[in-house]
């Protein structure tokens, strides 16, 4: 049986997880039905045989005995897509709330881990008799449907995710299938290294261990032994999990950066800062006087090159100034923090504590993952994160995509997980909360677009 030592930082994920904290990926991905397409069945068969034709997902984790404590990836011999694709349909009424609602109490369900760590469910409507036959005298399937993707973080980071679950989308398979991308033969080499190999390979241990000596110190001068800060982002955990969106329009991010300058992760992330500071005046209460932190992924994966196989990430810490009144001095700050980060590069300073697991001995892992875990609301309060797609139409089963929600999960000691992705001209934000410490997420989800409807204005003047 072919096997694959899960990599470190892979390792890390999957013994971090608990029952009231999944550490799985997701992502809700809503279709217009296209007139004239099979209906819910045919799509689900569509779905399931485009997932299993993914080799990714026929993999599952088991124990290894070497090295002590590692475990690795193996093919299921027993694998059933069916116990993997099911159909769900949603209550009556208003299709993105009740997806959405769907969506947040199926991402509180841990994977099921004797498994391949994935799951998909196609989420489709319950319509009353009179809106099928107004529909069907229309000409045109105008009722949307939807798919949540369920990924285990230890089998993909978001580019990786990205990549796996693209393969169900038309435009993927068909390429796949017409033969396109061909894996070009790797000539045979030596297993056993030359002398300048040796002495190659221990001067880049050396430099790793020593940069992951100051990332060691880099995270104990930032580590808070007493992280008070905004109540909901603190609060203890619930295992409940709650789903909100909220759609961005990328020209006016664009309109934003052509005068203000920086990126347009800066104005997101700004937009986020902006919405926190709404959310807790809404709530009133009161703003903390030391900034909440932001731990903002970041690829360590090079440009254009394959995406390959398990996590390859490290971070930015990133202090949100909610404090702060004025909309273009809170874009302004996010700024300089970020450029301040760029410049350290994404392998030095506290927020790359991923790069570190890389260091870690695969018993370190297994016996520290509860110690981690619980030390992540020492160092950052909210995770914010962005995910590429590709930049083509998308479709499945002719069916146009039109809106794509990521989902990130969330770490012990954390109440509330941003993820961004832009897609249509669009960006989709999906926000992941625990659903006691934050019952009112929507607001949050709308002081988004209220937030950056405001910075366009104050920029404009």
């Amino acid at each position: 049986m072919t096997t694959e030592l899960l990599a470190p930082l892979d390792l890390a994920f999957w013994h971090l997880e608990s029952a009231d904290h999944p550490m799985h990926l997701g992502a809700l991905a809503v279709f217009t039905a296209a007139p004239g397409t099979a209906g819910g069945a045919g799509l689900l068969e569509l779905l399931a045989a485009r997932a299993a034709a993914i080799p990714r997902l026929r993999m599952r984790v088991r124990d290894v005995w070497l090295p002590v404590g590692g475990a690795a990836w193996a093919a299921d011999k027993d694998f059933d897509v069916r116990r993997h694709v099911r159909r769900l349909p949603l209550p009556e009424g208003e299709f993105a709330a009740q997806a959405a609602r769907l969506a947040g109490v199926l991402m509180e369900r841990p994977l099921e881990r004797g498994m391949p760590p994935w799951e998909m469910y196609l989420l489709t409507q319950r319509a009353a008799a009179g809106a099928v036959r107004t529909a069907r005298s229309a000409g045109a399937g105008d009722m949307p449907f939807a798919v949540l993707v369920k990924l285990h973080h230890a089998l993909a980071d978001g580019m990786r995710a990205v990549a796996i679950g693209a393969g169900i989308f038309d435009q993927i398979a068909d390429e796949r299938a017409a033969g396109a991308r061909r894996v070009r033969p790797v000539p045979p080499r030596s297993w056993l290294p030359g002398p300048w190999q040796v002495a190659g390979l221990a001067r880049g241990r050396i430099e790793e261990l020593g940069r992951a000596v100051g990332i060691g110190a880099s995270v104990v001068r930032a580590s808070r032994l007493d992280p008070r800060g905004m109540p909901a982002l603190t609060a203890g955990s619930s295992g409940t999990r709650r789903l909100a969106t909220a759609v961005l329009d990328l020209e006016d991010i664009q309109r934003i950066r052509r005068v203000a300058g920086g990126t347009p992760n800066d104005i997101l992330l700004a937009t986020v800062t902006g919405a926190l500071r709404r959310w807790m005046l809404a709530r009133d209460e009161r703003l903390p006087a030391a900034p909440p932190r932001a731990l903002v992924p970041v690829s360590r994966r090079r440009p254009g090159s394959p995406p390959g196989a398990g996590n390859k990430l490290s971070a930015y810490l990133l202090a949100l100034p909610v404090a702060e009144a004025d909309p273009r001095v809170r874009l302004a700050l996010v700024r300089r923090g970020m450029l301040r980060n760029k410049s350290d590069g994404p392998s030095r300073g506290a927020g790359a504590v991923a790069v570190l697991a890389d260091q870690l001995p695969p018993l370190a892992h297994r016996l520290g993952a509860p110690l981690a875990g619980s030390a992540a609301r020492m160092l950052f309060d909210i995770l914010v994160t962005s995910v590429p797609l590709p930049r083509s139409t998308l479709s499945l089963g002719g069916c146009p995509l039109r809106e794509v929600y990521p989902m990130a999960p969330l770490a012990r000691g954390q109440s509330l997980a941003v993820a961004l992705t832009t897609y249509g001209g669009r960006v989709h934000v999906g926000l992941v909360a625990d659903g006691k410490a934050v019952p009112d997420l929507d607001l949050l989800a709308r002081g988004m677009t209220d937030e950056l409807e405001e910075l366009l204005r104050v920029e404009s003047r």
